[in-house]
């Protein structure tokens, strides 16, 4: 008996050295150097791009997004949240004064405005990126779009004081302003959905910038029908590679955090502009396609736009043109005078 219980104990004991011998075995194989012809599997961080910006994110895009009717008359100067918009459209309203729709995705800022009131076009601009959209009124055939349901809004008429508040600073119809908490709100409220992100644009890679082409363009302006007021320049940074707008030989600022608006894509785009009113109220051909230039890197390329699922795009030798990541300015100016009579470049 006694023999067995000496023999069951070496033998725990041999069991022991045996399995301790074992893990330090482990231990050293995962110490060893790598050496020649060893396999390594090395952990790859994955990244993605901001869908209509292409700035490279740490995480997966979300959130849908929203395009807000922003007021460009001298006396809304200088708006706010115009340095966050991912895409603005600048197009002529009544008259000779224009107004921006400004579309956020990336950015979600906490002041947004002044709000201005809906036109037709600007509606279906937003409609290309299926976003919610916001404004502060609307023309009659604006406010028959908006009431018939072809997008989802929110409207300062009906939500005045609660979702848009008024500014001290400026008065109306200047001074309407909006937040993006404000916008998620009504969006609930409504019970529309803030989740789906929009198909992204094409952007170039990094190593493909040094192949865009095109005429020298550190200048340029864009004059809206002859008004001073609404006359725009355009100032590449070589350092930034980033173009600063000007408006009024003023430069455009954001007025809480005082930030420049820097665009790395300036698109002027070429329509028919038809007068209906004697308001001033416009028609514009978002569809038929036309003459562009496209600003990038500090030069310009002539290009042709294509309305693409609401998209207005520019194409070369039938071929979309890519986009430098960041931010991208949309000025529609109308056919008469055209491109050549409003565009000056130095």
């Amino acid at each position: 008996m006694m023999l067995r219980k000496w023999i069951a104990v070496g033998l725990a004991s041999a069991f022991l050295l045996t399995g301790c011998n074992k893990v330090e075995e482990v231990q050293k194989e995962s110490e060893k150097p790598v050496e020649e012809g060893d396999t390594v599997v090395e952990e790859v961080s994955q990244t993605f791009e901001a869908p209509l910006s292409g700035v490279e994110l740490s995480e997966e895009p979300s959130g849908r997004a929203f395009g807000v009717m922003i007021n460009n008359d001298p006396k809304a100067r200088p708006q706010s949240a115009l340095n966050q918009a991912d895409i603005v459209y600048e197009v002529l309203a009544e008259g000779n004064v224009t107004r921006f729709l400004a579309i956020f995705q990336s950015e979600h800022p906490e002041n947004i405005g002044p709000v201005r009131s809906a036109r037709d076009y600007y509606i279906d601009l937003a409609s290309g990126y299926d976003a919610l959209y916001i404004a502060h009124g609307y023309s009659p055939e604006a406010q028959e779009m908006l009431t018939s349901g072809v997008i989802d809004n929110l409207n300062g008429m009906q939500y005045d004081g609660t979702l848009f508040k008024r500014a001290s600073f400026r008065q109306p119809p200047h001074n309407s302003y909006i937040s993006y908490e404000s916008i998620l709100k009504g969006a609930e409220q409504v019970g529309y959905d803030m989740t789906d992100v929009p198909d992204a644009l094409p952007f170039y890679e990094e190593e493909e910038l040094a192949s865009i082409t095109g005429e020298a363009a550190e200048n340029v302006t864009v004059a809206y029908l002859k008004s001073n007021l609404f006359k725009v320049d355009y100032k590449y940074d070589n350092s930034s590679k980033k173009y600063a707008r000007y408006s009024n030989d003023e430069q455009t600022i954001d007025l809480d955090s005082e930030e420049p608006v820097l665009l790395d894509n300036v698109f002027i785009a070429e329509m028919e502009h038809t007068v209906l009113d004697d308001s001033g109220r416009r028609e514009i051909d978002l569809t038929s396609g036309g003459k562009g230039y496209l600003l990038q890197q500090g030069k310009l390329l002539q290009v042709e736009w294509k309305n693409v699922d609401g998209r207005i795009l520019p194409f070369l030798d039938g071929e979309e043109v890519k986009f430098v990541p960041g931010k991208t300015w949309i000025n529609i100016v109308p056919t008469n005078p055209g491109l050549e009579q409003t565009v000056t470049i130095q």
